[in-house]
């Protein structure tokens, strides 16, 4: 059986950690060279780290704070944020960047999908989606960018099929509705994209203790789970989060 895997976010801010509720209120939570460095030492599989401002702000990746970052971890890394061109997705990777997560740029040049695929191969892309509940769409949920601010016309499960057919490797899901909260995953969106997607889906938003993750990983069908209020706020580590699933015969890699 595959092992599910425990991915933590660093959300970074002006060069620094952050962390909100539903992509709001963020506070400054720490140095994300001294978190990836002590997450890697807990035993984390993936970092995941998130410039929550570039689209925002139209600009690309802060390529030194990257490089720094990896220069801590020896685990696949992913980035995220203001990755808009080939150039950027090649740069990053030069970083020390594993993995490139396309969001709000994705969802602008649809193109850069299946470029980057084709020239860097499709582990190399993944598709990080925000989405919340909206009734209005035929899967119940809207897709959103630029940091949850800004509301687009796709529907959320129709997004993630034409990425994995664009070529994207991997899906980041987050769930706004969850985001920040500790009340637990929003099993409905994350099981219909696993059940209706060839390709890993990783569940975002929403993680407040290990039956949440048991939860998101059996019920919610999800390949991984990533976590950060948990383990940032030092009540749970990856160490003991992983021994807890290990408990509940849920396979991951100790």
């Amino acid at each position: 059986m595959l092992k599910k895997r425990i991915i933590v976010c660093l959300d970074v801010k002006d060069g620094r950690t952050t962390k909100g509720v539903k992509f709001k209120n963020n506070i400054d939570i720490g140095d994300p060279v001294e978190m990836a460095a002590e997450y890697y030492r807990q035993g984390v599989d993936e970092l995941v780290f998130y410039d929550i401002m570039a689209s925002a702000r139209g600009r690309g990746p802060i390529l030194d704070l990257i490089a720094r970052v990896a220069s801590q971890v020896f685990i696949p890394f992913c980035v995220g944020g203001g990755i808009g061109t080939l150039e950027d997705i090649r740069s990053t990777i030069l970083a020390g960047a594993e993995k490139v997560s396309l969001n709000s740029q994705a969802v602008k040049h649809p193109e850069l999908i299946k470029e980057g695929a084709r020239v860097f191969g499709n582990q190399c892309i993944v598709l990080g989606m925000d989405a919340a509940k909206d009734e209005s769409m035929p899967s119940g949920y809207r897709v959103y960018i630029n940091g949850g601010r800004v509301a687009t016309d796709l529907d959320a499960l129709e997004w993630a099929k034409k990425a994995v057919e664009l070529g994207a490797g991997e899906i980041v899901l987050n769930s706004i509705d969850a985001d920040g909260t500790r009340n637990g995953y929003e099993l409905n969106l994350t099981g219909m994209i696993s059940r209706n997607v060839e390709v890993p889906v990783i569940a975002s938003g929403g993680g407040g203790t290990v039956q949440h993750l048991a939860d998101v990983l059996t019920e919610g069908k999800a390949d991984a789970a990533l976590i950060a209020s948990m383990v940032h706020s030092g009540d749970y580590t990856v160490g003991g989060i992983k021994a807890d699933l290990a408990k509940l015969n849920i396979p991951v890699r100790m």
